[in-house]
């Protein structure tokens, strides 16, 4: 392990697509969506070898920072830090590197998120590793892009150019642009092009040259950084730490820096990768039956094919009917068609406009 590395984990997304398992206290990345520990928890674990929960910080909303120590009590509890408000990745990434530079500003650091499922955990320890080394050594801006297996409209992409080099088996090519997640004509042409891979939403950089692409593209996240460092661990933190985020832009680090800067390298990600953005993706996850349903917890199914049923701690049953998502939570049920699950969304913007209901299942 190498005692310069750190890693900043974002955990402050809401997750809605999950509900009704999700809630408003109990986001994605704090369920057990697929294996024994919430997702945070193993986002923490992976690194092991790599960089030790010690030097490990998580980002996450100011309300779910008790719940974020529960779910990872590996990582210092004061090591969990929670955003007065959401300012989205950008801010997300500056304060990360404001809490690291008050311990070493030679580190370089990872940013990783708490609700990706990653397979091949091996070759993920040695993508960061390798990608760490070169941003200790060069003022590389790294993110980790991964070779698309399908025509996904649901993710952005990185046009990949020239070969940069490639170190223990890892590949690195110089990014050529970012661009929006695509309609499936546009992701159908990036996939047969074989030049565009996934945005994963990982980056590795230095402190310093994270902080010099800030003051040439973003001068706002630079000041960030700057008057919070001084303040990290002392009296006045959270009242800095409130004042600098009130004045802050809400904006995502894609839009912020990555479209922006000319020193993007992207590194070739060849792990198994899901961000397990809605229920059908479990389907990636666990194994169907004889007539492709794929059934979490205790479900019959009678003539019914291809559905996803989530039911814990009680029994549901199917009855002909075929291409569903069925979810039974405690207090609410959630069915639709495997196809409009994208739409969970719009129902928790709904509830949330029901001063009867909002209170209950939200």
């Amino acid at each position: 392990m190498n005692d310069a590395h750190y890693a900043v984990i974002l955990a402050g997304g809401r997750g809605e697509r999950f509900w009704p398992l999700s809630r408003h206290h109990r986001p994605k990345q704090l369920l057990r969506l697929v294996g024994e520990q919430t997702l945070l928890a193993q986002a923490v674990d992976r690194l092991a070898g790599l960089i030790p929960p010690e030097r490990v910080y998580v980002v996450t909303n100011q309300d779910l920072v008790e719940a974020c120590r529960i779910a990872a009590p590996r990582v210092p509890p004061e090591q969990i830090i929670g955003e007065p408000v959401g300012r989205d990745t950008a801010a997300a990434a500056a304060l990360g590197a404001a809490l690291i530079k008050a311990r070493d500003p030679q580190a370089a650091f990872c940013i990783l998120t708490a609700d990706h499922v990653i397979g091949d955990e091996d070759t993920f320890r040695a993508t960061l590793r390798e990608s760490l080394a070169l941003a200790r050594r060069a003022p590389w801006l790294c993110t980790i892009g991964i070779p698309p297996t399908e025509p996904s409209t649901g993710y952005g992409y990185i046009e990949v150019g020239d070969p940069l080099e490639e170190a223990g088996g890892i590949v690195f090519q110089r990014a050529k642009r970012f661009v929006e997640k695509p309609d499936a004509a546009t992701a159908q042409r990036y996939l047969e092009a074989g030049t565009f891979c996934w945005n994963s939403g990982m980056f590795i950089w230095s402190v310093s040259t994270l902080e010099a692409a800030l003051r040439q593209h973003c001068p706002g996240l630079a000041a960030l950084i700057a008057e919070l460092t001084p303040h990290v661990g002392s009296p006045r933190w959270e009242p800095e730490l409130k004042r600098v985020y009130e004045r802050l832009d809400k904006i995502s680090i894609d839009y912020a820096l990555m479209e922006k800067a000319d020193n993007i390298v992207m590194v070739r990600g060849t792990f198994a990768w899901d961000d397990v953005g809605s229920w059908p993706a479990l389907a990636n996850h666990f194994p169907a039956d004889s007539a492709g349903n794929v059934v979490i917890g205790d479900a019959v199914t009678q003539d019914a094919h291809t559905n996803i049923i989530y039911s814990q701690g009680r029994l549901t049953a199917l009855i002909g009917v075929q291409d569903l998502v069925v979810v039974q939570a405690e207090d609410a049920t959630l069915i639709c068609p495997r196809d409009q699950a994208q739409q969970v969304k719009k129902v928790v913007e709904q509830l949330k406009q029901n001063e009867r209901l909002a209170p209950k299942v939200l």
